[in-house]
């Protein structure tokens, strides 16, 4: 067996290099709870903010009205090509996927424009949706 002496010296080194290593790991933690944010808004996020939200899915991306925005509202753009059509509707955020919609009636044709945002064709009245990216 080993003398109290040498197991007080391994030990002690054992622990302080337990701790040493819960430090590190502990402050790596912390700077990924104050990193910014990178990830694009989720419908999740979006009808949690507001159940009432206008907003559809395409292309993995959330779309919400943007008729409300002064900008969005002056810009001078073009019809481009459709983009997509809704084929689902749906008011929880597990139902959503490509080409889902809160509010548009299934069959709505998305079209690109000229701008950063696309329109969304209802009863003859062209709405602007802008995709929410973070960043």
């Amino acid at each position: 067996m080993g003398s109290p002496l040498f197991f007080c010296i391994v030990g002690g080194i054992a622990l302080k290099y337990i701790f040493i290593s819960l430090l590190f790991l502990l402050s790596g933690c912390s700077d990924s709870i104050n990193a910014p944010r990178t990830d694009n808004p989720t419908v999740k996020e979006m009808l949690s903010l507001n159940a009432d939200a206008d907003l559809f899915v395409a292309e993995g991306y959330v779309f919400s009205n943007a008729s409300h925005v002064d900008w969005v509202n002056e810009y001078e753009y073009e019809l481009g090509e459709q983009v997509g059509e809704i084929t689902k509707q749906a008011d929880t955020h597990w139902e959503f996927e490509d080409w889902t919609a809160s509010s548009l009636p299934v069959g709505t044709r998305i079209y690109a424009t000229n701008a950063p945002f696309y329109i969304a064709i209802v009863n003859g009245h062209e709405i602007p949706y802008i995709k929410l990216v973070e960043g």
